[in-house]
C-alpha cells in the first residue's frame, strides 16, 4: 500500500511539472530557446544567472538551501526531485549536470534521448570561468556569462589589491582538522590574490587532516574557516573551538567565508572574494 501511494504521489508530481512546463515555458520555446533543467545545485549557480526564468523546468532538489545570495530568487522554480522520472516527462533540450550527479542517472536520461551538459568541479578560476562562458553559450546568452566574469574579474582585482605587499600565509581548515592541500581549489584562488596557502609546509598536497600541534607549530598569520561563533554542532565543527587554537587564533585571526559561497566554485565566488576584503579589513584593525 505505502508503495502504492508513494507512485501516486510521484505520478501526481509529474503531472503537476508537465502542467508547468506546457504552460510557463512556452515564451521559451517561441523565442528559440533552449529548456534548461539543472540536476545540481552548482549547476544551478551557473544557470540561474545566465538563463531568462521562462527557459528554467527545473533546479536540483537541493536548490532552496540558502545558496541564491547572488544567484537570485530560486523560489520561483521548480524542485526537481534528483531521479530521472521527472526530467524524462518535462523533456527538457538540454540538462546541466555535475559529474558528481549519479552516473546511473545521467547515463538513463541520454540513453532516453536527451541532451546532457556534464561539468567537472573547477580547479582553479579558468576554468571557473570557462564553465561560465559554457553555460552563457548553452542557455543562448553569451553576453550575461561575459557580465559574470567581469564581475568576477573586479572582485579578483579588489582582492589582490586588499593584500598587495602583505604576503600572509593563510591555513584553511575545515572540520576535524580537515585541511585543502596545495594544488586545491581553495589554494589556487588564495595564490590568485596574492596569498599564501600554509598547507604546502605542512606537505600536504591533495589535503589532508592536520593535528593541534602541527597547526599551532605551523604559525599562519591566519586560518580561514567556514563559519564564526562560539558553539558546536557536533565533533567535527568542536575541533575549531579547542581551546588551543582558540588561544593561538581568537577572532581576530579567523577570516570567515561561509562554505556555501566557495564550495562550487562559480558566480559565488565574486562574492566569496569581497567578503574576504572585508574580512581582511576586520582582522587588521
Amino acid at each position: 500500500m505505502s508503495r502504492r501511494l508513494g507512485f501516486s504521489f510521484l505520478s501526481i508530481v509529474i503531472a503537476g511539472f508537465a502542467t508547468f512546463g506546457g504552460a510557463c515555458f512556452g515564451s521559451a520555446r517561441a523565442a528559440g530557446l533552449p529548456r534548461i533543467a539543472s540536476m545540481n545545485v552548482c549547476t544551478d549557480q551557473l544557470v540561474v544567472p545566465a538563463a531568462d526564468p521562462e527557459q528554467i523546468v527545473g533546479l536540483s532538489r537541493f536548490s532552496r538551501d540558502g545558496w541564491q545570495t547572488s544567484a537570485g530568487d530560486v523560489r520561483r522554480f521548480p524542485v526537481l526531485s534528483g531521479g530521472a522520472e521527472d526530467l524524462l516527462v518535462l523533456k527538457p533540450d538540454i540538462v546541466v549536470a555535475s559529474l558528481f550527479d549519479k552516473r546511473s542517472t545521467r547515463e538513463l536520461l541520454k540513453d532516453n534521448g536527451l541532451r546532457l551538459a556534464e561539468f567537472a568541479v573547477p580547479r582553479n578560476l579558468d576554468e571557473v570561468k570557462d564553465q561560465i562562458r559554457a553555460v552563457g553559450k548553452i542557455v543562448q546568452h553569451p553576453d550575461r556569462a561575459t557580465a559574470e566574469i567581469a564581475r568576477l574579474d573586479a572582485s579578483v582585482a579588489r582582492a589582490r589589491q586588499a593584500v598587495a605587499d602583505k604576503h600572509y600565509r593563510v591555513l584553511p581548515l575545515s572540520r576535524r582538522g580537515w585541511v585543502p592541500g596545495s594544488d586545491s581549489f581553495v589554494s589556487s584562488l588564495l595564490t590568485a590574490i596574492g596569498l599564501f596557502n600554509a598547507a604546502g609546509d605542512l606537505g600536504v598536497a591533495s589535503g589532508g587532516y592536520a593535528s593541534l600541534e602541527a597547526i599551532v607549530n605551523l604559525k599562519p598569520d591566519f586560518i580561514l574557516v567556514s563559519q564564526a561563533g562560539d558553539r558546536a554542532g557536533d565533533e567535527g565543527q568542536a575541533f575549531l573551538l579547542h581551546p588551543a587554537l582558540e588561544r593561538f587564533y581568537p577572532p581576530a585571526k579567523r577570516i570567515v567565508i561561509p562554505e556555501r559561497l566557495t564550495e562550487c566554485g562559480s558566480v559565488m565566488l565574486a562574492e566569496a572574494l569581497d567578503v574576504l576584503v572585508a574580512e581582511l579589513a576586520r582582522v587588521e584593525r
